[in-house]
């Protein structure tokens, strides 16, 4: 509750945190808007393949052309310059940069990144949960063993969701939920770039004005990010996955706590301290009332009877037995709440959520029959979704992760619904996130 204080002591004396920027999206833009009015962090430089995208981004959230420079000369920390580059090298500067935030969005390229960032001996946050779900467990060994802070991003929904998590349990009550809303019904799994704005009531042409990625919605839509974002919170949290993917049930903030508890008493859940994604959508399309389409959540249990009377003197919402209740927030701020996430790790040596175990997976699922000699396009494409499983059986079963799952070829047919293992399928090009995920794979193989 003082970070704004250690931050204006840090502006005091003129020593900003220096911030570097690895992929200049929506994220990073929301973000960018905002360090440029907080005390005690600086943006010093950013690096993107697009410099024309990345220039206008950095426009959008309020630099002028003056203050972008594709060159620093003479560079003194209370400049207020920034400079852009397509050099990932210029932004993993020991010297220059405190802590940098990668935010490309790219499950091989971020794993690289965040790798190189921990050998350099630089602090990372990692917006990519992508890639964190790929090889994170892995990535945050490495880091401690390094002395360098690895974080999940503030803002984004997994950082938020553990935060709820470690605030009931430091309660001293135990967690039996957690997770966020999304809009959701079972045949968006087959959703394709090509069919997604029809989803969200866009022509094509409505979305591209917009400059909305079609992969990156369908992601959104298809199950991928919501199996993606539970994976991370289950294995920063040791909540256990579905055995068999979310349910998304349909569900109301006031049924949080009815609807997520154990089957056996009338709720969802296959056993207590799961993850779970819930759905905006009733199964017949009608909108849920009161719906948690954009926040997060956690459901929680009395424990005895003193602390059910709490719950009730108190106002709690509650399941009939008095015994669950939840708390939610409504909404997340996305990239404009990251900089919680910068200071945490800068001023305090603390992240705002970090994986500390490999719980949880997201293996890729074909979308639609697949045959020999097809390309795999990966997350939020036309042949395959990510779903969440128990790490040791996507590991038993061999299933492709879908952070890998690009580019690659199918070598023999496989059905829709099913699986795609390494069996299935011929290899590309093997990269620094490969051998990392095979380290992972053979580190938590027992």
């Amino acid at each position: 509750m003082n970070l704004y204080q250690l931050l204006s002591e840090r502006e005091a004396v003129g020593d900003p945190i220096r911030v570097g920027i690895i992929g200049a999206g929506k994220f990073a833009t929301m973000f960018m808007s905002q360090i440029i009015r907080t005390p005690g962090m600086r943006l010093d430089r950013v690096c993107d393949l697009n410099i024309e995208r990345a220039k206008g981004n950095l426009q959008a959230a309020g630099l002028h052309a003056g203050q972008i420079k594709s060159s620093l000369v003479n560079h003194q920390p209370s400049s207020d310059e920034v400079l852009l580059t397509s050099n990932l090298d210029d932004v993993l500067n020991t010297d220059l940069i405190d802590v940098v935030i990668e935010s490309t969005g790219d499950a091989i390229a971020g794993a690289s990144h965040a790798s190189t960032s921990i050998e350099r001996g630089i602090d990372i946050v990692m917006v990519n949960v992508e890639a964190d779900v790929l090889v994170g467990p892995l990535l945050a060994e490495k880091a401690r063993q390094n002395d360098v802070i690895y974080s999940l991003a503030y803002g984004d929904q997994p950082a938020l969701i553990v935060e709820q998590v470690d605030t009931v349990r430091t309660m001293g009550l135990d967690v039996i939920c957690a997770g966020k809303g999304t809009k959701y019904l079972p045949d968006y799994h087959s959703s394709t770039p090509e069919t997604v704005w029809d989803y969200y009531g866009l022509t094509r042409t409505e979305a591209e004005l917009g400059g909305m990625n079609s992969k990156m919605f369908n992601s959104f839509l298809d199950g991928t990010k919501s199996g993606i974002e539970m994976a991370a919170v289950a294995n920063a949290t040791g909540l256990t996955p579905p055995s068999d993917g979310l349910s998304f049930p349909p569900c109301s903030v006031e049924e949080l706590a009815s609807v997520l508890k154990p089957a056996n008493e009338g709720g969802v859940l296959t056993e207590k301290g799961m993850v779970e994604v819930i759905s905006s959508l009733n199964r017949d399309g009608s909108d849920v009332e009161r719906d948690l389409r954009w926040g997060v959540y956690v459901v929680f249990e009395a424990g005895t009877e003193y602390v059910k009377r709490c719950f009730r003197e108190y106002g709690l919402v509650t399941d009939e037995s008095g015994q669950y209740s939840a708390l939610y927030r409504p909404y997340h701020l996305i990239g404009l709440e990251l900089g919680v996430s910068v200071a945490s790790v800068a001023l305090r040596r603390e992240p705002t959520g970090i994986p500390r175990s490999f719980v949880a997976d997201v293996a890729s699922v074909a979308k639609r029959d697949l045959a020999a000699g097809e390309l795999l396009d990966g997350e939020g494409g036309s042949t395959v979704w990510g779903k969440i499983l128990p790490a040791a059986d996507s590991l038993t079963r061999q299933a492709v992760p879908i952070g890998l799952a690009s580019g690659i070829e199918i070598t023999r047919p496989v059905a829709k619904g099913d699986l795609v293992t390494w069996k299935d399928v011929r290899p590309g090009d093997q990269q620094n996130a490969h051998e990392l995920r095979r380290e992972m794979e053979k580190q938590y193989s027992g």
